[in-house]
């Protein structure tokens, strides 16, 4: 038997690897995904006092540290029992759009562009954000930094730092928005709506104009019928910050929908001995192995996910691209996997918009920014949407507020196994006895999980015990000549 290593994957947040084993006629036998790095803030936040982790856990990751500072604000919230101010929820939201903006922008442009814009099979010295700059001309560039930076600036603003964030306190937030403040964010905000427009005139142009690549999306190697999971308003139109998390079923009816401290009653994680990531799934349902179809455990939470399992989205521009998504995609559930970044662009029109919404509300300036705590601290769970898919944080504490266990389900987690499973399918479509193997081929591979957007610095989580370890011995040429090895 074969065996391809691709190691490192691209273009990703964290480390992974993935390991496609060949029959001896040249087929696909299987695909593992695999990542080999652990972060175990679960442990290390046990002990600290539970005000204190909405800035801890900010370090999980630097690319999405916004999405974890607000599950723990809201976690915390809830761990004391209050409800924040109209303007606190306002202001948190309005950081959150921004950090919503800078990272689809990232997405998209750096690190999904080079596959459309270059070309999926383009020399590796090609596909990357100079290749798009390349094809997209200087100009577009740098607005595609501008624009990012700006969002940064408004999350520095407002958070106190666009990485290592101090906004959230439980029940609140430390500093409020000036009327001049408000005013800048507020022409900011237009800007993120007219660049939004811009990308999904892009992605019009050069994917949905390319007959090829519109084929790929629907008749390629890329699609996964599950489950698509999301947060809902009580309109069930999108909502990133505050709502019900809804999951609906392969022909999108609603299977559940559930409030944040319901959470264990719907979801269950596994463990597998070749990953640091575990694999959630619909309680309900059960695990029942990586299948797919309706009466599969397992889900999507994705932006494409999101999409399905709303009604729609709260804001009008946004309504009418998800709209001509589904009409140009043959209607809902959508279940090809590259058509996430359709999906995310929507989400960044969204989210531009939300941002002007919430700028131009009066109440963004109010005073009042805590409600006091009055209540015995005890247990929490705040749930937001990551960018990478439903981030849910769960504290429990002594009397006191010192923290005594904790569990994080983020994005790429809940997406695991629904990952492992698009490499598998992807592979078994593209590499066949008689297919030379190439670079080429193997970033269409990648392309897979790459739609996921994940993120796996956030997502490794599991001990297992003792540290695995291996060690390679190579000779001058490279070639392990001996390995030796420390089962977990």
């Amino acid at each position: 038997m074969k065996r391809i290593t691709i190691d490192p994957i691209t273009r990703l947040e964290g480390h992974g690897k993935i390991e496609i084993f060949l029959t001896d006629e040249g087929d696909v036998d299987n695909v593992y995904f695999q990542v080999p790095e652990l972060r175990g803030f679960e442990k290390f936040c046990e002990g600290r006092p539970v005000e204190e982790l909405s800035q801890i856990v900010t370090k999980i990751c630097g690319v999405c540290p916004g999405c974890h500072h607000m599950a723990a604000g809201k976690a915390a919230d809830a761990v004391y029992g209050v409800e924040p101010t109209p303007t606190a929820k306002k202001l948190r939201e309005l950081f959150y759009m921004a950090h919503f903006i800078h990272s689809h922008i990232a997405h998209f442009y750096v690190l999904a562009a080079p596959d459309f814009v270059v070309g999926p099979t383009a020399p590796p010295s090609e596909r990357n954000i100079l290749g798009v700059i390349a094809k997209v001309g200087v100009e577009t560039g740098t607005e595609v930094i501008r624009q990012r930076r700006i969002a940064q600036e408004i999350q520095a603003l407002l958070g106190g730092h666009q990485t290592h964030v101090v906004m959230n306190l439980p029940g609140g937030v430390r500093k409020g928005l000036t009327e001049e403040e408000r005013d800048d964010i507020v022409e900011k905000a237009k800007g993120f709506i007219g660049f939004s427009k811009f990308s999904l005139q892009i992605f019009a142009d050069v994917v949905l104009g390319n007959k090829d690549y519109v084929d790929l999306i629907l008749n390629g190697p890329y699609s996964l019928k599950l489950h698509s999971m999301g947060m809902v308003d009580e309109n069930n139109k999108v909502n990133f910050y505050d709502g019900k998390v809804r999951v609906v079923d392969t022909e999108g009816n609603e299977h559940c929908k559930y409030a944040p401290d319901e959470y264990m009653d719907f979801i269950e994680e596994r463990v597998e001995p070749w990953s640091y990531l575990k694999f959630p799934f619909l309680k309900k349902i059960g695990w029942k192995g990586f299948i797919e179809g309706q009466d599969s455990g397992v889900y999507h939470a994705t932006p494409l996910s999101r999409l399905n399992a709303a009604d729609g989205m709260a804001t009008p521009l946004a309504q009418a691209e998800y709209e001509k998504m589904y009409e140009t995609l043959g209607g809902k559930p959508v279940h090809a996997t590259l058509a996430m970044h359709w999906a995310r662009l929507i989400e960044l029109l969204y989210s531009s918009e939300r941002a002007l919404e919430l700028a131009e509300d009066p109440d963004i300036t109010g005073k009042n920014l805590r409600t006091p705590l009055d209540n015995v601290p005890n247990e929490g769970v705040g749930i937001v949407e990551a960018q990478r898919g439903t981030l849910t944080h769960h504290y429990w504490t002594d009397k006191k507020g010192i923290v005594t266990k904790v569990n994080i389900i983020v994005g790429t987690t809940n997406n695991n196994a629904a990952i492992c499973m698009s490499l598998k399918k992807a592979a078994e479509g593209l590499i066949k006895k008689g297919v030379k193997v190439d670079d080429g081929i193997l970033n269409m591979v990648e392309m897979a999980f790459r739609a996921y957007d994940p993120c796996f610095s956030c997502a490794t989580h599991h001990q297992r015990g003792k540290m695995p370890l291996v060690v390679n011995f190579r000779n001058k040429d490279g070639e392990i000549i001996r390995s030796a090895s420390r089962d977990s």
